[in-house]
C-alpha cells in the first residue's frame, strides 16, 4: 500500500523526548508551503505600529532565535539551521492571545498575548515554545497525518503536485487548530508538551529563568473562563500543563545562565 510504505519510510525522531514521528514532506517544500502561508496571515493582518512593543518582540526574538541555533547545534543537528530565516511580527489583535512559528522560522505575536506575557521573560516563554514546536517538525507532522487521513490511497508526491489548494487547505489546519478527535488530537497535545519541555531549555540557553513560565501558565489558567474536556482539546488543561512543567523545570535549570 502506498500510504503504509511511506508512513514505514517517513520517521524522524523529536529533539529530547526521542519520539518517532511522522514526517513526509521535504524540509524544503515544508518551509516554502510555510512561508506561501504566513504571507497569507501577514497580507490579512494589521501589524502593531506601537515602536516599543515591537522592539521587545524583536528582542526577545532574536535572543530565542539564536538560543534555538545553539541548542540544535549541541544536540548534533546543526545541518537543519538552513532550513531556519528567522522573522518576529507582532500583529495588533487584542482578541487573540496567541502566537504561531511557522517551519522555517516565521513568527507572529498577537498582541492580545501581551496582558499576560506582561514582561519579556513572559514573552521568552511564549517565544520559546513556539520556536519548540518548529524544530521539532511539529507543523510537518501534523500535515503528513492529515495529507494521509484525507488523502487515503493517493501518494504525497502526487497530492502534492496535483491539489495545490487542497495542500494548502490542510497546512492552514496543520498550523492551527485540529478537530479529528481520534487521531489528531492526541498527537496535538503530544506536541504542546513536547514543546514546552524543548521551549524550557530554549529560553533557559537565551538568559531567561525557565521557573517564570509557571507563572506564565498560571495567568493563563486564571483568566480561561471556559475550555472543552481535555480529550476533546489541542492543548492539556492549565493544571496538567503546570505539573508537567514544573517536572520539568530542573532539567531547564541546567541550561540557564543569567543575562
Amino acid at each position: 500500500m502506498a500510504v503504509n510504505a511511506l508512513a514505514l519510510c517517513g520517521c524522524a525522531t523529536v529533539p529530547v523526548s526521542q519520539r518517532r514521528q511522522l514526517s513526509l514532506i521535504p524540509s524544503q517544500q515544508l518551509t516554502s508551503l510555510s512561508n506561501q502561508s504566513y504571507d497569507k496571515i501577514i497580507s490579512e493582518s494589521t501589524l502593531s505600529k506601537d515602536p516599543q512593543k515591537v522592539e521587545m518582540v524583536e528582542r526577545v526574538g532574536r535572543g530565542i532565535a539564536a538560543a534555538t541555533e545553539d541548542f540544535l547545534k549541541n544536540i548534533g543537528r546543526e545541518e537543519e539551521l538552513a532550513n531556519y530565516e528567522w522573522e518576529f511580527v507582532l500583529i495588533e489583535d487584542n482578541e487573540q492571545a496567541n502566537a504561531f512559528c511557522m517551519p522555517g522560522g516565521k513568527v507572529a505575536v498577537y498582541t492580545g498575548i501581551l496582558p499576560f506575557t506582561k514582561d519579556e521573560t513572559g514573552l521568552a516563554v511564549v517565544l520559546a515554545h513556539e520556536a519548540a514546536h518548529a524544530i521539532a517538525n511539529h507543523g510537518g507532522e501534523r500535515l503528513s497525518q492529515l495529507l494521509l487521513i484525507q488523502l487515503g490511497q493517493i501518494t504525497l508526491a502526487l497530492a502534492l503536485r496535483e491539489k495545490p489548494e487542497e495542500t494548502q487547505r490542510l497546512a492552514y489546519i496543520a498550523y492551527g487548530v485540529t478537530s479529528t478527535v481520534g487521531v489528531i488530537l492526541p498527537y496535538s497535545r503530544t506536541h504542546e508538551r513536547e514543546a514546552d519541555r524543548i521551549g524550557l531549555i530554549i529560553m533557559a540557553k537565551a538568559g531567561y529563568d525557565p521557573r517564570e513560565a509557571i507563572a506564565f501558565w498560571e495567568r493563563m489558567k486564571e483568566q480561561e473562563k471556559i475550555r472543552p474536556p481535555e480529550f476533546l482539546s489541542t492543548h492539556p488543561v492549565p493544571e496538567s500543563r503546570i505539573e508537567d512543567i514544573k517536572r520539568n523545570i530542573p532539567e531547564a535549570m541546567r541550561y540557564y545562565k543569567k543575562n
